[in-house]
C-alpha cells in the first residue's frame, strides 16, 4: 500500500484524457447527462486500476479554461501528474495552464503522453513536438519530466507502454506532517449509509477507529466506515482516494473544501503570512484574488510587505478561516487566469511589527527554523507555545525540543511545551524584584507565583527564582525565597502571626485565606501550615472552607448574636443584615453555627430560643 500512487491527468480540452483513462480501466467518466450531452469533463472524475505492482488511482480533470477551479481541486494531493497533449493540436493555453498550476502546487514530477498519434502522417513533427514538450517543462523549476510516450485508443501497444510507466513510475516520499489531512472534494448523501464524502489523503493516516474533525464546523464526527476502490477497509494512508462515512453529520452541511484532521492540530485563521511567485509584474498589492489552497477556494486581498524581483512576502487576508500547514502550496488566480503561486510560511498570526514580520518570512522561507523560534519567541512576551509547531512548522514533539532547546538564554519548558525568551525571562525577573520592593517580607515560591503571574509556569518561575538568587539578588530560606533585607529568624511564627492580625482586623468578615496569601505574598503551603497551627493551637476555628475567623472575635459574635435574638424574640437573615450590613455568604455560616447550641432551635430559617416560653 506504500507504493500506491494518484495520477491526475492535465491538458487542454478534447485532448483526449477521459478516453486514455478508458482506454487503460475501461472506466467513462462522463456520468453526467450534461457531460455525456456536451462531450466534456465538467468536473473531477475519479477512477482506479489495480496492477501486480501497485493501486493506481486516477483524477481526470476538466480541460475547459472556464472549469479550471475544478481542475485545481482535483490537482492537489497527486503523486504524478499525467500531461495529455494531443498530436493534432499540439501545446495548447491549458496545457500550459495546467503545467504552471502543477508546478505551483509542488508537484513532482510528469508524464507526458502525446495522443492521437493515429493523426500523425510525418514522423518529423512528432519529434518536433516532443522537443517542444521538452522545452516547455525546462521553464518550470519544481516539476520534473519523467518521460514523454505516444498514445492512440487504437494501439493497444501503447496503452500497455503507459501502463508499465505509471506501474514503475516511483513513489516520492511525503516530507509533510504526519497527522492525517484530508480535503473533502465530494459531499453527498447514500440510502442505507448516510453521509459520505471523498477525497484524497494529503498527510498521515486514518482508521475506523478514529473520529475525525472538521475544520470549518468544529464539530468532531464518528467514522462509520471507509471504502477505497469500492471495497471497505479498516484504515487507509497518505496518497489513497477514500470515502468515508461520516455519523453525526448531514451531507449538506459538508462542502468541497472543507478540512478533514484530527482535533487539537489544525487552527484557523483570517489572515496568513506567505511567499508569492508571481507570473508577471503586475502589481498585486491590496487587490483582491482567488485563492486555491487543498480543494478550497476563497477570496483574498494580497498585502505585499516585501517585493524582491522573483518573490514577493506577503499578508493575505481571506473572506474566511483557512487552515493551513507550514510549506502548503497554493494558487492564485482573477477571472481568467493565474496570477502567482505560492507557499504558507506563516499560517498562524504573530503580534509583530512588519520589519519583524519580514525577517521572520525570510527565516521561515529559507528553513532557518532556529532563527525563526527565536523570532517568533522574542514577539511573544508572555512565552511562545510550541503545542501548534506541528501546523506552524512540520515538525513532530521531537523536532519541536531540539530546535527549542538550541535558543540562546531562553527557557524551554518542556513538560507545558513553551518556549521563553531571554526577553521574557527579564520580564519575570523585574516583576519578583518588584514585588520584593513593594513588600520586603515576601516568601514567594514558584507556585505561589504562578497565581500571582499567570502566564508563566511552575517551571519557568523556578528557573528565574533560581537565577535571581545564584546572582545574590534574592535569598533563600526553608525552599523559599525572600528579599536580601529581610532578616526573620523564625519565618514561621511571622507569617503565623501576621495571618492573625489580618483576621483579627477583619471582624465579622475575615479575609479568605487564598486572599490574605495574596496579600502577603507568601507561599500557599507556608500559609495553609500556618492555619492549620493557629486551628490546632484554637487561636483560629473554621466555620466553613474558606471562612476562618479568631476565637476571641468569634465570642463577641455569639455575645451580640444573642442579644439580638433576645432583643427580638428571634433571629434571621434579614436582622443579620440590618445590624451588621456583612456578606450574606458570613451571615448563614454564623447561623448555621448558633444551630450547634442546645438552647437554640432552628425554625424554617428563623432561629429562637427553646426555653423562651
Amino acid at each position: 500500500m506504500d507504493n500506491d500512487i494518484i495520477v491526475g491527468l492535465g491538458g487542454h480540452i478534447d485532448h483526449g484524457k477521459t478516453l486514455l483513462i478508458k482506454c487503460l480501466n475501461g472506466f467513462n467518466g462522463d456520468e453526467s447527462i450534461e457531460e455525456k450531452e456536451r462531450g466534456i469533463t465538467l468536473d473531477i472524475s475519479f477512477s482506479d486500476l489495480k496492477t501486480q505492482k501497485r493501486q493506481i488511482a486516477f483524477i481526470d480533470v476538466p480541460g475547459h479554461h472556464k472549469l479550471i477551479k475544478n481542475m485545481i481541486a482535483g490537482a492537489f494531493g497527486i503523486d504524478v501528474m499525467l500531461l495529455v497533449i494531443a498530436f493534432d493540436d499540439g501545446i495548447m493555453p491549458q496545457t500550459i495552464e495546467h503545467l504552471e498550476i502543477a508546478n505551483f502546487l509542488g508537484i513532482k514530477q510528469a508524464v507526458c503522453v502525446i495522443s492521437k498519434i493515429d493523426l500523425c502522417e510525418d514522423e518529423i513533427k512528432l519529434l518536433e513536438l516532443k522537443d517542444l514538450i521538452t522545452k516547455l517543462f525546462e521553464k518550470f523549476n519544481q516539476i520534473y519530466l519523467r518521460d514523454i510516450v505516444f498514445f492512440s485508443i487504437f494501439d493497444s501497444k501503447t496503452h500497455k507502454n503507459l501502463l508499465s510507466i505509471l506501474e514503475n513510475v516511483p513513489k516520492l516520499p511525503n516530507k509533510g506532517v504526519d497527522f492525517f489531512r484530508y480535503y473533502i472534494d465530494r459531499s453527498f448523501s447514500l440510502r442505507g449509509i448516510g453521509s459520505v464524502v471523498s477525497g484524497s489523503i494529503i498527510s498521515g493516516s486514518i482508521s475506523c477507529d478514529k473520529k475525525v474533525y472538521v475544520c470549518e464546523l468544529e464539530k468532531e464526527l464518528t467514522i462509520k466506515s471507509l471504502q477505497m476502490h469500492n471495497k471497505n477497509v479498516l484504515e487507509a494512508f497518505t496518497s489513497h482516494r477514500v470515502a468515508i462515512s461520516l455519523s453525526g453529520v448531514s451531507s449538506s452541511e459538508l462542502q468541497r473544501g472543507y478540512l478533514l484532521t484530527q482535533k487539537g492540530y489544525m487552527r484557523g485563521f483570517d489572515q496568513i503570512d506567505v511567499v508569492l511567485f508571481p507570473l508577471d509584474k503586475k502589481d498585486l498589492h491590496n487587490k483582491t484574488f482567488q485563492l486555491f489552497i487543498g480543494a478550497k477556494r476563497s477570496l483574498v486581498k494580497v498585502i505585499i510587505l516585501e517585493q524582491t524581483k522573483d518573490k514577493i512576502f506577503a499578508t493575505l487576508k481571506s473572506d474566511s478561516k483557512i487552515f493551513s500547514i507550514f510549506k502548503e502550496r497554493f494558487i492564485l488566480r482573477d477571472e481568467e487566469r493565474n496570477i502567482a503561486g505560492g507557499m504558507v510560511l506563516n499560517p498562524i498570526i504573530d503580534p509583530m511589527k512588519k520589519n519583524q514580520k519580514i525577517k521572520l518570512l525570510e527565516a521561515l522561507f529559507l528553513n532557518d527554523l532556529f532563527g525563526a523560534f527565536n523570532l517568533i519567541s522574542s514577539a511573544h512576551k508572555r512565552g511562545f507555545g510550541l503545542i501548534s509547531s506541528s501546523q506552524r512548522f512540520c515538525l513532530n514533539h521531537q523536532e519541536i525540543l531540539e530546535v527549542a532547546q538550541s535558543i540562546p538564554s531562553g527557557y524551554l519548558d518542556d513538560k507545558n511545551l513553551v518556549l521563553y525568551h531571554k526577553d521574557s525571562l527579564d520580564i519575570l525577573k523585574k516583576e519578583i524584584l518588584k514585588i520584593f520592593d513593594k513588600n520586603p517580607l515576601a516568601l514567594l515560591s514558584a507556585k505561589a507565583l504562578s497565581l500571582k503571574i499567570a502566564w508563566a509556569s511552575p517551571n519557568v518561575l523556578s528557573f528565574v527564582l533560581e537565577n535571581l538568587y545564584k546572582d545574590k539578588l534574592i535569598a533563600k530560606k526553608q525552599k523559599l525565597y525572600l528579599s536580601i533585607n529581610n532578616k526573620l529568624d523564625n519565618l514561621s511564627y511571622y507569617v503565623r502571626d501576621r495571618i492573625y492580625q489580618i483576621l483579627l482586623e477583619g471582624n465579622f468578615s475575615p479575609q479568605a485565606p487564598y486572599n490574605i496569601y495574596d496579600m502577603l505574598d507568601i507561599d500557599r503551603k507556608v500559609g495553609d501550615d500556618a492555619l492549620k497551627e493557629l486551628c490546632a493551637s484554637q487561636k483560629v476555628i473554621r466555620l466553613a472552607h474558606n471562612l476562618f475567623i479568631p476565637t476571641q472575635t468569634l465570642q463577641i459574635l455569639i455575645q451580640e448574636m444573642r442579644l439580638l435574638l433576645e432583643k427580638n424574640g428571634y433571629l434571621n437573615l434579614e436582622i443579620l443584615r440590618e445590624a451588621w450590613g456583612i456578606s450574606r455568604k458570613y451571615l448563614v455560616t454564623y447561623l448555621d453555627y448558633l444551630d450547634s447550641f442546645a438552647d437554640i432551635i432552628n425554625e424554617s430559617g428563623r432561629r429562637v430560643l427553646r426555653y423562651s416560653h
